[in-house]
């Protein structure tokens, strides 16, 4: 099945089985590091972001909260 072909048959679906195909895809990534790599700008972005969490690690919103907001707005 091509990637297309999956797409069209995603976006059918709900955006809670959307969110959940994301996260399943996302580890399965985690789960290889290898295949994963990292341009210059990202790691950049990264690093920014880093920096801000360990100047004020009060400022941001924990990953289980920001998943229970996007549910509930459906996004």
């Amino acid at each position: 099945m091509d990637l297309r072909t999956v797409l069209s048959a995603v976006e059918s679906w709900s955006a809670e089985d959307r969110l959940r195909l994301i996260e399943e895809v996302w580890e399965s990534l985690e789960a290889d590091p290898q295949g994963t790599t990292l341009t210059e700008s990202q790691t950049q972005d990264l690093q920014r972001r880093l920096d801000a969490y360990r100047d004020d690690p009060k400022a941001g919103s924990p990953w289980r909260e920001v998943k229970d907001r996007l549910r509930r707005s459906g996004t």
